[in-house]
């Protein structure tokens, strides 16, 4: 019985995850794939980037939402294990959705409402770190960066359990990895400021 529960919370998170919010905006309501414009990832920031705060501020709600109800429903069949498999599901789909050909976005969304649920205070810490770095630097991928890291310390840190733990180590490195493009445009100097984009009116 417990081996479907498993099941069900990895199959269901994923699936769940792989629901892309700029893609689904973008396309029904936008009038274009986000993936053909801006950076060409799909997330957040790009829908900012491309069409503007508004659109930036509902993918990452969605995102956000669609995460922690996947943690919800793994918590209500399997207690923290089922939260934390059916976050890193959920980011797994995130990041490679089976809808889209496995070409979504970078799990900072996810990443936040992984914060969230493993800590109050971690997600707040890690909303700071970003906030901070993004403001001073107008480097939005730096902001997530460090913002990943440091859930991965206060996770390790604060006394949050085992599955929590690896929630808090593997949902974050996974973000990190998703950056490595814009890991090597920060070194090299050539990472670009975010702008935000104005909606195309119609």
């Amino acid at each position: 019985m417990e081996i479907i529960k498993y099941i069900l919370v990895i199959v269901g998170s994923y699936l769940l995850g792989s629901l892309s919010m700029s893609i689904i905006m973008s396309k029904s309501v936008m009038g274009g794939d986000v993936r053909e414009k801006g950076s060409g990832n799909a997330g957040a920031t790009n829908m900012a980037r491309v069409f503007g705060w508004s659109a930036g501020f509902l993918t990452l709600a969605g995102d956000v939402g669609k995460a922690a109800l996947s943690m919800y429903i793994g918590w209500l069949l399997l207690g923290d294990t089922g939260l934390a498999v059916g976050g890193i599901a959920s980011t797994i789909g995130h990041c490679f959705p089976v809808y889209y050909g496995f070409k979504g976005g970078k799990g900072v969304s996810v990443g936040l409402a992984a914060a969230f649920a493993i800590s109050w205070k971690i997600a707040a810490i890690a909303l700071s770190v970003f906030i901070i770095i993004a403001v001073c630097t107008r480097k939005v991928s730096l902001g997530s960066i460090c913002a990943a890291v440091s859930i991965i310390i206060y996770s390790i840190v604060m006394p949050v359990g085992v599955p929590k733990l690896i929630l808090g180590v593997t949902v974050p490195t996974i973000v990190i990895l998703k950056h490595r493009d814009n890991i090597k445009r920060l070194l090299n100097g050539t990472e670009k400021d975010f702008k935000a984009g104005k909606r195309p009116e119609k």
